[in-house]
């Protein structure tokens, strides 16, 4: 089983960019209303602009606020610290500097262009017994 989280967004591709800049992942399709954005060929997040309907309707409501209450995407990198670099070089809204969490591996909170709560991720520490 895969999970292939979708974001409503206002900007496809304005967010793609961001997504690629700050994951280093690729465009998997393109376009004004809708991306696919994927690493090493596996999908791991797509995008949609809020008024496309396409032929399921509407996603959601533009106008509830905030986006995403309640759901956080966690991306665990293995080049964490790179993307700590990648995500100050480009200026982001940080909620949570850099840290070592409770699972002794390292966590980076902050917001993508529309507000959601983005947690970047170190993998974590393999104990042995």
């Amino acid at each position: 089983m895969k999970l292939a989280p979708l974001l409503c967004v206002h900007d496809v591709q304005s967010s793609s960019l961001w997504y690629q800049q700050l994951l280093g992942c690729t465009s998997g399709h393109g376009g004004d209303e809708y991306e696919r954005l994927n690493v090493n060929g596996e999908l791991i997040l797509q995008l949609h602009k809020w008024d496309t309907k396409h032929n399921h309707g509407p996603l959601g409501d533009a106008q509830l606020r905030p986006y995403g209450n309640g759901v956080l995407l966690w991306f665990e990198l293995n080049d964490f610290h790179a993307a700590v670099t990648r995500a100050s070089a480009m200026e982001v809204k940080v909620l949570k500097q850099p840290h070592l969490s409770e699972n002794e591996n390292w966590e980076y909170w902050l917001c993508d262009p529309d507000g959601y709560t983005i947690v970047l991720t170190s993998p974590l520490p393999q104990h042995t017994s």
